[in-house]
């Protein structure tokens, strides 16, 4: 096991925003976490990481309880991916890549030759090197996107977490990071925890899934198992219908919600 979350739960005042939590990830595996805007999935990826405290529960990475304020070695274990928007900033992506390495520096300390050779092995792992020498205010979602994966990967982690990497991108860049995702775990052995607001996404990658609704309850297990149309239904508030197509010997899913007068 890697990763364990175990009877987390979080809320404010006395109102839960979800409650028992209970999941664990082993090397290589993708969890997807999937719920309507407003349950608290980006919540729950900072109570993960102990950014934000848990009211019960807890979680750990190689049986060592996170906290705020863990040492050092426990954060140059997981990788943290924020939602790319648009990037104001002139650096360019092999400087702003380096950048990850600066929670792991001395206060005084500046990069190493080491260190900006990681930077650069990190953009070719995901075969974004082309983009060294681009500032990020020059770049698509897309680009930025992966510039952001290679900023987290630039540390050697065993582990990502990702808020939402494949929203405000279009088809072609959500594809280029979703096998970016599924490449690392395959070949590299990296696990993912990924926020995501596209079940056939989580079917398409995910070795397993955490649903949350908006009563604070929540539905965890193999992908396959979990996300089906009575559980979308449920967490959704809508009628859906799955339909799988085989293409070239390879299973794609669809979701399809179904049209109806839905009010606010």
């Amino acid at each position: 096991m890697i990763f364990k979350v175990k009877d987390g739960s979080f809320g404010y005042g006395e109102k839960l925003l979800f409650n028992n939590v209970n999941f664990s990830l082993e090397k290589g595996e993708i969890l997807s976490i999937l719920g309507a805007n407003g349950v608290g999935k980006t919540t729950l990826l900072r109570c993960m990481m102990g950014l934000l405290p848990w009211k019960n529960g807890f979680s750990q990475i190689d049986n060592t309880i996170i906290k705020k304020d863990s040492e050092n070695s426990i954060w140059k274990k997981i990788g943290y991916v924020p939602q790319a928007k648009n990037s104001v900033s002139p650096l360019l992506a092999k400087e702003f890549v380096l950048l990850g390495k600066s929670s792991h520096l001395n206060i005084f300390a500046q990069p190493s030759s080491k260190d900006r050779k990681d930077s650069l092995e990190a953009m070719e792992k995901i075969n974004i090197g082309h983009l060294a020498n681009k500032a990020c205010n020059k770049m698509s979602g897309g680009e930025l996107q992966m510039v952001l994966i290679a900023r987290a990967l630039c540390i050697n982690p065993k582990m990502l977490i990702l808020d939402e990497p494949e929203s405000n991108l279009d088809f072609k860049n959500q594809l280029m990071v979703l096998n970016t995702i599924e490449k690392l775990a395959r070949e590299e052995g990296i696990s993912s925890i990924m926020n995501t607001h596209y079940p056939s996404h989580a079917l398409q990658i995910s070795n397993k899934s955490l649903l949350l609704n908006s009563s604070g309850e929540n539905l965890f297990g193999l992908t396959k198992s979990v996300i089906n149309e009575q559980t979308l239904k449920s967490i959704f508030k809508v009628d859906v219908k799955i339909i799988e197509n085989t293409i070239e010997n390879r299973t794609y899913v669809s979701i399809v919600p179904l049209y109806k007068n839905y009010v606010v």
